[in-house]
């Protein structure tokens, strides 16, 4: 019989349909428990466990139970929601993983920047205000100077982060985000953690994502990511990532550190992370750092080949590359991330950023954007007649450009020269206007 692993993701997903295809490239049976409709008998036909995000104790409960007829032998999860769940599946079925605690600490931001501060890491000054104060809504007022930012406690992909420069722009700005956090699609979330904001200094300088696997409390980084594009605002919407880093071994190995001491200021102990930094002459700041991989399609920008230290490794394996999904999978049956190395050629994404707000109807270009050299794949990941949302208030991208080269200069080329050559069109939103009552006019029968 197959190993079987656990999957906690969200009911539609890019990512849980990537790792159906790696498990059955590696001959592993993957369950789902997904956020769907507890009241309806497998609807989907896929034998999915279905589980409610907000309902913590009745999703683990659900779980649990499931795992006594068919047993699991190891579990992932994909996206922040389902972190805290998959923390405590783990603890209940005796895995090794995230403990809930640290878990449930890495998806707030504000428990995160008092762990790290209380660590002597780095950090702005930084307060939160509660929305339940209106008062302080209307009127916000810091001690910290300007520039500020303002951010959800909960939410991911910079969604309702926003720069303000004077207090004009900071009233705005904490009215915006009140507005988002009240909207029904994230006050459905039912997260406490959207019942206020947090308030911060803005760091000045170049911002890096890493990409890693905590086994047994120590970090094993898979790559870091340059991010090439300014982060400065007013709103921080990530376009390009592209590694190896071409920030030099001595900051590499400072982002190394300052994230090592994160997850350990965290609690973080076993599992995937995805962590965000900023780097200036004072220091690594760490922005967050998640209990889960890497989101949406950004993971097709890695390959791994198994390490030139590593002498066990399957003779079948030896010669192959593996997506970053095998390899979670792989980790999630107790396999060493060490095991593994990244690709010696560079590699990058492009999350294509959605121009303006509007309904989308087509994207031309996107074979000359593929014929670009180095591009690998052009996805479009909208669907026609979707409203497109930007940031602050949005939630997704238009889709994604991979690139894979020699050097990280060449990717970073590739990902804007593919981008320049589509043509999205975008309608103006159809909004409906107050209706008017007809009138019946007898003379016109």
């Amino acid at each position: 019989m197959s190993a079987r692993v656990l999957l906690l993701a969200t009911t539609t997903g890019y990512q849980t349909r990537a790792f159906g295809e790696a498990a059955e490239r590696l001959g592993i049976e993957l369950v789902l428990a997904t956020d769907r409709c507890d009241q309806i008998d497998d609807p989907w036909r896929d034998g999915a466990i279905a589980i409610r995000f907000h309902d913590v104790e009745r999703s683990v409960e659900a779980i649990v139970e499931a795992a006594r007829v068919r047993p699991i032998d190891g579990l992932l999860v994909v996206g922040d929601r389902p972190t805290v769940i998959g923390a405590h599946v783990a603890k209940a079925l005796g895995f090794d993983g995230h403990p809930p605690e640290a878990a449930a600490t890495a998806k707030h931001k504000l428990r995160t920047r008092q762990r790290l501060r209380d660590a002597g890491l780095p950090v702005p000054r930084f307060v939160s205000l509660s929305l339940d104060d209106q008062s302080a809504i209307r009127n916000p007022q810091s001690a910290m100077e300007f520039p500020r930012v303002v951010k959800p406690l909960s939410l991911s992909g910079s969604r309702g982060v926003m720069r303000a420069d004077d207090p004009e722009e900071f009233r705005l700005a904490v009215e915006r985000l009140s507005a988002l956090l009240q909207s029904p699609d994230v006050r459905g979330e039912r997260d406490r953690a959207h019942d206020a904001i947090l308030i911060e200094e803005f760091i000045p300088g170049r911002e890096y994502a890493i990409e890693g696997v905590m086994h047994a409390g120590r970090l094993q980084v898979l790559a870091i990511f340059d991010k090439p594009d300014p982060l400065d605002g007013p709103f921080f919407e990530e376009t390009i990532y592209v590694t190896p880093s071409r920030a030099g071994a001595p900051i590499e190995e400072r982002i190394v550190d300052a994230i090592a001491r994160a997850t350990a200021a965290i609690g973080l102990w076993h599992g995937p992370v995805h962590a965000e930094c900023r780097v200036n002459e004072d220091g690594v700041y760490v922005l967050e750092v998640a209990a889960r991989p890497i989101g949406g399609l950004c993971a097709r920008a890695l390959r791994f080949r198994p390490a030139a230290a590593a002498v066990d490794i399957d003779a079948a394996d030896a010669d192959t590359e593996s997506s970053l999904e095998e390899l979670l999978l792989r980790c999630a049956l107790g396999e060493r991330p060490d095991r593994w190395e990244r690709e010696r050629a560079a590699s990058g994404v492009m999350m294509i950023p959605i121009p303006r707000r509007g309904m989308f109807r087509s994207v031309a270009g996107v074979e000359a954007a593929h014929a670009v050299a180095h591009v690998t794949d052009v996805r479009i990941t909208a669907k026609p007649d979707q409203l497109l949302v930007p940031l602050p208030e949005g939630a997704s991208y238009l889709g994604f450009i991979f690139a894979r080269a020699e050097t990280p200069a060449e990717v970073e080329s590739a990902l804007r020269t593919a981008h320049a050559q589509l043509d999205i069109r975008i309608d103006a939103e159809f909004r409906m206007l107050p209706s008017t009552p007809l009138q019946y006019n007898p003379a016109h029968g």
